[in-house]
């Protein structure tokens, strides 16, 4: 039974209200209660925890007034039941005169407050109700700011580990990166960055990403990350430390099917040369003073999908007195172009670096990401990471 809502507009809201009352006579003394409180509100009937699974499973209960003593479950087994279906829903218990500690026991067990049948009255009903909503809805927001802290938490242990200082002594290029997790709210993906000297004055980088979303993406790139950090100052390079990093992939992601992407690269300012490999990842883009443009490179299968089978190839690429290079995970890229369904592409992203303005390293990667955000417009959501290495002639 469903009853539509009482009571004036205006000052209270409207209480959507489950009564769980086996008794019709009790449940009709409770609906005329709720009357003479003078609140606003939408009472829905059922005499069976079973009957009321579906309502419970709904987010527009604001209150719950529940009978211990139900066909299918009694006791504080049946506010344990409710509170299991409707964790953030208020609860009060309907108890009887004979049930001197019915009604601890049930506050005890999750409920906020409790009434004794016989002895309520429509003030007392009235203060009840909104004290319990306002319990209940004063303690959601609680935990929601405190899973709010600990995502939040979670997440800043997570990017420290995705995204490193870099480690660089006597290198004169300038790092730039950014890393912008989907959405607000979601937990960061695994994408990784990071950029060594070795000594020998070699600059190296690393830009991937780890298919998936969500703290076990971020784990397993976290992992490659330090790994990749580890094994390139140990002097493994191109295809043998890829090699070694898919087997800590293949070891660290357990069952889970999970694969990664990544572009190598290294740097030699003496011989004014770079060398990539690519695993699956994006071409990089080479900046010069002629503009932007790929850089034309030997692709490699990516990490984790075919175990030692991978092959390699490294491509050498000759670099101007002057200019940058620029890594990034396909969240640059896989976002829409404007209003249509297309894709922005390498050759929209392309596109928009021609427009824009010469600018500092930092702020044309700023522009960048937040161009292509504004095209894509909220559609399409995914990480993104993007690294830039910028020198200048001496």
């Amino acid at each position: 039974m469903t009853i539509p809502a009482y009571g004036t507009p205006g000052a209270e809201p409207c209480y959507r209200i489950l009564l769980i009352e086996d008794d019709p006579g009790d449940a009709l003394l409770v609906e005329e209660l709720l009357h003479d409180t003078g609140l606003r509100f939408e009472l829905v009937t059922r005499s069976t925890l079973a009957e009321t699974r579906a309502e419970l499973t709904l987010p527009a209960t604001d209150c719950i007034l529940l009978d211990l003593h139900l066909p299918d479950v009694s006791g504080t087994e049946a506010i344990a039941a409710v509170r299991a279906l409707a964790p953030h829903t208020a609860v009060i218990v309907m108890t009887g005169l004979s049930e001197a500690q019915a009604g601890a026991e049930a506050m005890a067990a999750g409920a906020q407050d409790y009434l004794v049948k016989g002895r309520v009255d429509a003030e007392l009903m009235r203060r009840t109700l909104r004290y319990a909503v306002y319990r209940s809805q004063t303690e959601r927001t609680a935990a929601e700011t405190q899973k709010a802290r600990l995502r939040a938490e979670e997440n800043a242990r997570l990017e420290r580990g995705l995204l490193p200082q870099p480690l660089i002594e006597t290198s004169t290029v300038t790092v730039t990166s950014r890393y912008l997790p989907g959405s607000e709210q979601a937990l960061l993906g695994g994408d990784f960055l990071d950029v060594v000297e070795d000594d020998d004055r070699l600059l190296h980088a690393v830009v991937g990403d780890v298919s998936g979303h969500g703290p076990d993406a971020a784990a397993l790139g976290v992992c490659l990350r330090i790994a990749w950090r580890s094994l390139t100052l140990a002097g493994h390079r191109g295809s043998d430390l890829l090699h070694l990093m898919e087997r800590i992939l293949v070891a660290e992601r357990g069952t889970q099917p999970l694969f990664a992407t990544c572009t190598l690269l290294t740097i030699d300012h003496r011989a004014t040369t770079a060398t990539v490999h690519l695993a699956g990842h994006h071409q990089p883009l080479l900046t010069t003073a002629d503009g932007t443009d790929e850089v034309e490179a030997a692709h490699g299968i990516a990490l984790g999908i075919a175990p030692g089978l991978g092959v390699w190839a490294a491509t050498e690429i000759p670099l101007p007195t002057a200019g940058a290079l620029t890594l990034y995970t396909d969240g640059l890229t896989e976002g829409h172009n404007g209003a249509g369904p297309e894709r922005l592409g390498s050759e929209g992203l392309l596109e928009l670096i021609r427009t824009m303005p010469p600018t500092d390293p930092a702020d044309h990667v700023d522009r960048l990401i937040k161009e292509t955000q504004a095209l894509n417009a909220g559609r399409h959501k995914d990480d993104l990471a993007v690294l830039r290495l910028d020198w200048h002639g001496h």
